[in-house]
């Protein structure tokens, strides 16, 4: 019988964490592989303190697996998620580049739905949007992935609270991040923040194709996908290249971000990507000291074109402070219950009912 995934998996289920559980149910065992008796994988622990005190267990969880059948070689890395310096990958590693031939649309193993959000124009709150609906969905059971394809402006690391840079155990699978019980990836994990990317297309379709496909995302309901704003390369390419089940769009009520929202329908329809419908971000503001309401931007402009293009209103969000300061924090409002937290949890509880998260 060859050797499977699977099995490998049986066997470290039967290894037991001191507080409970084992490394397959608390999501420890990273970027396993099997090639030709081959086994490789990563067991991350929650912080660097755990992961020293972890050494005897990844001893174990080799002997395990090296008592399979069919096992010729078991290679085990031990690696913590947290805020204690950067993990050093393979120097083999490099990100962008060439894209490389591939037969069709793309889908990670594992990874049951692909949703992009994107808007028309910077500035309406779409990676916002994005990192607390990834947050919502993962509050109610979902198993959710968050990719920032953001390449120039990447700003998932800093609303999502990480600043690791992702590990390599052999120089081609990434080990994404977790947060907030959320799988991350952000091409600005990869780069020097103080640093601007400076590619061409090429280098930009390259560097997508990495993140889907060497990126162990595991086991996903749903990849949420957070575009640059526009109708450019990158999202040329994602729905040219992913199997992509849907699009979100997102603007503001204001005339002039409705006209490129417009756009951005306009382009996914064109590439045939399906249109979930629109969330109207920053659709009113509730003073805190006096309750008073004010639409700032304007009211239900996305409401009236949602209607007049035949799909659905998703959300119409509020802007508030604490949207703000939650997000430059790198902790989603979305993890609270206030107001706001409450109608992502109402866009999120939308998608699932709806079958499309």
């Amino acid at each position: 019988m060859a050797l499977t995934k699977e099995a490998v998996e049986q066997a470290l289920a039967r290894l037991s964490l001191p507080d409970g559980g084992d490394l397959g149910s608390r999501g420890m065992v990273r970027a396993l592989t099997v090639d030709d008796g081959a086994v490789r994988f990563v067991i991350e622990a929650p912080t660097p303190e755990a992961a020293r005190a972890m050494e005897p267990l990844r001893v174990a969880a080799e002997e395990a697996v090296a008592r399979l059948p069919g096992v010729q070689s078991v290679s085990v890395a031990l690696t913590a998620h947290g805020p204690a310096g950067p993990a050093t990958p393979a120097p083999s590693l490099k990100v962008g580049g060439h894209p490389k031939p591939q037969a069709g649309p793309m889908r990670p193993a594992g990874v049951d739905r692909i949703l992009v959000v994107g808007s028309g124009k910077g500035g309406v709150g779409k990676s916002t949007v994005s990192s607390n609906l990834a947050v919502a969905l993962a509050k109610q059971g979902r198993r959710v992935g968050l990719l920032d394809a953001d390449i120039y402006g990447p700003s998932q690391p800093r609303m999502m609270g990480v600043s690791k840079r992702p590990a390599s155990p052999d120089g081609k699978t990434i080990i994404p991040l977790q947060a907030h019980g959320v799988t991350m990836m952000s091409i600005g994990l990869m780069m020097d923040p103080a640093k601007a990317v400076v590619w061409r297309g090429p280098m930009l379709m390259g560097a997508l194709q990495q993140m889907l496909g060497q990126v162990e995302w595991g086991k996903l309901d749903v990849l949420i996908i957070d575009l640059p704003p526009g109708t450019g390369d990158v999202q040329l390419t994602l729905c040219q290249r992913a199997a992509l089940d849907g699009a979100i769009v997102v603007s503001t009520p204001q005339d002039v971000a409705l006209l490129d929202a417009r756009k951005a329908i306009d382009m996914f329809q064109t590439l045939k990507t399906p249109i979930l419908g629109l969330v109207e971000n920053m659709s009113t503001y509730i003073c805190p000291k006096c309750g008073h309401e004010a639409q700032i931007f304007g009211h239900g402009g996305v409401a009236s074109e949602a209607t007049a293009m035949g799909v659905p209103l998703l959300a119409q969000l509020p802007i508030d402070l604490d949207t703000r300061l939650a997000g430059d924090a790198g902790t989603p409002v979305a993890l609270g219950d206030s107001p706001a937290a409450q109608a992502y949890a109402q866009l999120a509880q939308g998608l699932i009912a709806g079958g499309t998260a």
